[in-house]
C-alpha cells in the first residue's frame, strides 16, 4: 500500500525497568523502518499512567478498500464546504491547473 496509517501501542505491564527495557525493545524491533515512531507517557495519579507509542505502517488492503468507498462521497462533502466559504466570502476560485493547488481569486 501507498499510504501510511498512524497506529498506536499501549504499555501499562511493567513491573521493573528491565520488563520496560525488553518490551520497548521488542516493540521497536517489531516496526517498520519507515515508522517515525514516537514514545509519550499518557495519565495522571488518580487514573494511572502509561506508555503509549505512536507509529507509522503501511495501510491494509481493507483499510484502503474501506477509504475507496468513501472518497468520492469526502471529495464532495469538501467541495461543497469550499463553496459555501467562497460564497460567505465572496471570494471566486479558478480551478487547480493539473499538478497545481487550488488558489483562491479576489
Amino acid at each position: 500500500m501507498s499510504r501510511m496509517v498512524k497506529d498506536f501501542i499501549e504499555i501499562a505491564d511493567h513491573a521493573s525497568l528491565d520488563e520496560l527495557i525488553e518490551r520497548l525493545t521488542a516493540v521497536r524491533d517489531s516496526l517498520p523502518a519507515e515508522a517515525g515512531a514516537q514514545l509519550r507517557l499518557q495519565g495522571c495519579d488518580v487514573f494511572g499512567r502509561s506508555l503509549s507509542i505512536a507509529y507509522f505502517r503501511p495501510q491494509t488492503a481493507e483499510e484502503a478498500e474501506c477509504e475507496a468507498r468513501y472518497a468520492d462521497a469526502y471529495r464532495r462533502s469538501r467541495e461543497r464546504d469550499l463553496e459555501r466559504l467562497q460564497e460567505e466570502l465572496g471570494v471566486v476560485c479558478k480551478p487547480p491547473r493539473r499538478g497545481g493547488q487550488l488558489r483562491a481569486v479576489a
